[in-house]
């Protein structure tokens, strides 16, 4: 039996608001895919998609239907604006924050109410961004706007007037095609502008149906269709880091706060309030900027996406497996960048001050914060929509996603990113692989180095997976502690055993054991003492054994890593793959001074 169409819509309450929004946010899920490919502008890094996918998501997966609309109003624009990413994303949630800051305490709205404030929340829109550019997302919700506000007495109700408002947000998207340079030539429209209007459309189709059984059982999949755009035109990338954070309790007017980041780059929008502020930027300098920002208030969340990585990925994909790891993975730039390895950082914080590993906070300036700072650095995992959004990424370019992650025995990033993958996986149907490397530093990032070479050599993704868990076996480390007074700070040992150590002068060396477990492996009376065991122990354990490669480590030690460099140049009889200054994960414990040799076998 075929269900007719809904009864017409006079008023919205909360849950018709709540219900039309997530089914907007599922159909513009599901066109996520397309939305990345046709991404040109303001970057072409392809992945407008993702990010307003990530946007709504918040509001799918936290909230819940309330009969009040003024309530609805405000929590779903609460949720997007904590949850927004990228440039569309923080305009999409600003709409959402002014609709509701303009919606009086209503229960329902009428159609007048609902005109007037959807037409006041473009001014919130326009005044978040430091520099409007007319044919994006900001001209299709302005033309949406003026003609519902100057239309709606025309009609009986929503079905009817948001059917007549379709008509205009097709026109008003099909014309930003001509309206910027960068459209007309990659001949595409605006992929945020779509993606409002993909929105609208799913709310549309709810409106006229208002089948909320339907929609609930229905299961949200990201769809491969999309209508082919050009040849990739090749575009230079002037700021590498599209940066975002959530500033609490903001000191800085606005105004300030917008000239400030123009200094640091491009692409400045500043949404929320005086209590909490959200702003997105584009800047080749995240970790200065963020030193600046400390002044303006509490930092509460920090973003910083690779948008080089994140246009190899849309534009000049080297293979057709995607590597990732994290923050932890210690291997030179070059290599990260020649096998566009795509690095997720850990979160950092120095008591109220949150930070990302080598993003916002590079390890230069961890060291000197650890001797400096009274509060004991402390990092946390990586949360579990962090990687939805990488991976959803990744799955709308890759035929398949491979992540290696620091052992799980250290932290929880290895399960939220096996969480996510579960999810991604089922909805792009690709495979989306997570291996526990059991290891962290140096080691990892040999295994995350061979794991790139197998893929780069052409073998597919089950093979470099069952080459890797090999490969995690083969992989040691081996860390040389100048002091004991970081482990002690940081709860690894015990005072009084750091007290009887510091007084004879002990020295430990700390590694990891077949389960990913940090274990204090050996001592001696000096730092050159222990890095003459540790080479002691590398020449005994290696006996009949071949080295495949080694990564000399240290934190802020530079002739530390020059003398095992050459101890292990003499005894391999190759250089070293990186000689790196040392994860701050690692380095939080071992402290400034260490040095440490990791390496694998063939």
């Amino acid at each position: 039996m075929t269900r007719s169409a809904a009864a017409p819509l006079v008023e919205m309450d909360g849950r018709n608001l709540y219900y039309a929004f997530i089914a907007g946010a599922r159909k513009l899920i599901e066109h996520q895919v397309e939305l990345n490919r046709i991404n040109v502008f303001p970057v072409k890094d392809g992945d407008t998609g993702t990010n307003l996918a990530g946007t709504v998501r918040s509001v799918i997966e936290s909230l819940h239907p309330h009969r009040s609309y003024k309530i609805t109003a405000d929590r779903i624009a609460e949720a997007t604006l904590m949850n927004a990413r990228g440039n569309s994303g923080i305009i999409f949630a600003q709409f959402f924050y002014g609709l509701s800051h303009e919606t009086g305490d209503y229960k329902s709205v009428t159609l007048k109410q609902f005109a007037e404030a959807f037409k006041k929340s473009v001014s919130y829109v326009y005044e978040a961004v430091a520099k409007p550019v007319e044919g994006t997302m900001l001209t299709v919700i302005r033309e949406m706007a003026d003609f519902i506000y100057s239309s709606w007495n025309k009609f009986p109700d929503f079905n009817h007037l948001m059917m007549s408002s379709h008509e205009i947000l097709k026109k008003s998207l099909q014309e930003t095609r001509t309206k910027l340079a960068v459209l007309e030539k990659n001949n595409v429209v605006d992929a945020g502008a779509k993606g409002f209007v993909v929105f609208i459309e799913g709310i549309i189709e709810f409106i006229n149906k208002r089948n909320i059984k339907e929609m609930i059982l229905a299961k949200t999949a990201a769809a491969e269709e999309y209508h082919k755009t050009e040849e990739a035109i090749p575009q230079n990338i002037d700021f590498r880091y599209c940066t975002e954070a959530v500033i609490k309790n903001c000191t800085w007017e606005k105004s300030s706060l917008i000239s400030i980041l123009e200094n640091y780059g491009d692409s400045v929008v500043v949404a929320g309030s005086d209590h909490l502020k959200r702003f997105h930027l584009h800047t080749n300098k995240p970790a200065e900027l963020f030193k600046e920002l400390r002044k303006a208030g509490t930092i509460t969340f920090q973003k910083a996406d690779d948008m080089l990585r994140h246009y190899q990925t849309a534009n000049e994909r080297k293979w057709k497996i995607a590597l990732v790891t994290d923050s932890t993975c210690d291997l030179s730039q070059d290599y990260i960048d020649d096998y566009q390895i795509n690095i997720v950082p850990i979160n950092i914080s120095f008591g109220e001050n949150q930070y990302l590993d080598k993003v916002t906070l590079q390890p230069e300036q961890f060291y000197s914060l650890l001797d400096e700072d009274e509060n004991y650095p402390k990092s946390s995992q990586v949360n579990e929509n962090t990687f939805i959004n990488l991976f959803s990424h990744l799955a709308s370019h890759y035929d398949s996603v491979i992540a290696i992650h620091l052992s799980e025995k250290l932290s929880g990033t290895c399960f939220s990113s096996r969480k996510a993958a579960e999810k991604i996986s089922r909805e792009f149907s690709k495979p989306v692989t997570v291996i526990n490397s059991r290891n962290l530093s140096g080691a990892l990032g040999l295994i995350v180095l061979r794991a790139a070479k197998a893929i780069e050599a052409g073998f597919t993704h089950d093979q470099v997976t069952l080459m890797t868990e090999k490969w995690v076996s083969d992989a040691r480390i081996l860390v040389s502690v100048r002091s004991l007074k970081y482990l002690v700070r940081g709860g690894r040992v015990s005072h009084v055993k750091g007290w009887i150590a510091n007084l004879l002068n002990i020295n430990p060396i700390v590694s990891i054991d077949e389960m990913g477990n940090s274990i204090l492996f050996g001592k001696a009376f000096s730092q050159k003492g222990n890095m003459k065991k540790v080479m002691k122990h590398i020449r005994k354990t290696a006996s009949g054994k071949k080295i495949w490669n080694y990564i000399v480590l240290h934190a802020n030690n530079l002739s530390a890593a020059g003398w095992y460099s050459e101890q292990m140049e003499t005894f391999s009889g190759k250089k070293p793959v990186s000689v790196v200054n040392i994860s701050p994960v690692v380095g939080a414990n071992a402290g400034v001074g260490a040095a440490s040799v990791a390496l694998m076998y063939e």
